[in-house]
Parts: structure tokens; sequence; C-alpha cells
């Protein structure tokens, strides 16, 4: 890691820490709502993956089966997504790992030192399943293509696709 990248995220705890202290709740505070509205929820901070660092969002697949919610971690930055699941050697089952394309765009991925096989899942802009390059084989660098311009990727375990009834045409969003 560069001192640019460290630098970077001393900032942003820092800036953390602050915003944190500036805060007027306590631990023995509780919210209160405004006047005219009904929730008393503070807005949920997003939870972080404990291997990646990367957020973790609740992403949802509509199928034949019916809405099934996964959670994944969300692979924002083009750093991020270059190293994608990388050398992992777990994942659990409803779990995974998107890859939002902003334009979409024709993809293609390959299996240059992960670990695990995947599916990898290809979302077009209508955020329905193109296609599935499904059971991709550790370490191939064969690449693996969309069938048209995607808005995002999904990357589950091996097999999960097929588990859940998960097929193109099928809606993701997240």
């Amino acid at each position: 890691m560069n001192l640019h990248k460290i630098t970077g995220k001393l900032a942003a705890f820092a800036a953390a820490l602050i915003l944190a202290a500036c805060s007027p709740a306590t631990a023995d505070s509780k919210p209160t709502a405004q006047p005219g509205t009904t929730s008393t929820q503070a807005p949920a901070t997003p939870t972080l993956h404990p291997i990646s660092g990367l957020a973790v969002i609740p992403l949802t697949v509509t199928t034949a089966n019916g809405p099934r919610v996964l959670k994944v971690e969300l692979a924002a930055s083009a750093e991020e997504q270059e190293h994608g699941l990388m050398f992992r050697t777990a994942m659990g089952p409803d779990e995974g790992m998107i890859f939002p394309m902003n334009p979409p765009r024709r993809a293609a991925f390959w299996m240059r030192n992960t670990v695990i096989g995947l599916d990898i899942i290809f979302i077009g802009p209508d955020h329905k399943v193109l296609n599935i390059a499904a059971n991709a084989v550790p370490y191939d660098e064969t690449p693996l293509p969309s069938a048209g311009a995607a808005s995002g990727v999904l990357e589950l375990n091996a097999g999960r696709a097929a588990q859940i009834g998960l097929r193109p045409g099928d809606l993701v969003t997240w």
C-alpha cells in the first residue's frame, strides 16, 4: 500500500472520528421522532466485510421461486473491481460480490488468482440477468463475456445460481 492510500485512509478515519465526536447523541440517549414524522430509527450504518473491508449491501434476486435477499460486497471503485474475490478461500451461501458498471458496457471476467469456483451473473441495464457463466473454474484465465451491455456483474459461489433457480431474464436489484 503506498503512502497516498494510507494518508487517504487516515484522513477518512479522522473525519469519521470527528463526526462521531460532534454528534449530540450519547450512549444513554434514545432517538426521538420530530413532529410530523413516524420513525425513531437512525439511518443504518453500512456493514463492512471483515476480509475485504468493502460495504456489504442487500441485493435481491427475483426468480420463479420468488425473491431472495443476499448480502453482497460492493466493489464500486476500479481498484476494488480489479481485486474482486481474488485470493478468497471461502464465501457464505447467501453472500457474493456485485460490480456495478456505469455506464453499462460489454464485460468479460476471468478467474485469475481466484481460489473458489464462481457463478458469474451478468446483469443488463434493465436489471435483468443477461447470462450466467456457471461454475467458472478457479485460476482459469479464459475470458467469460456478457451477452450484451451489463450494468452490473454478480459473483456467487459456483452452483449457487442453479440452487436458487436464477436464470436469464430474472430480476436483480441492489
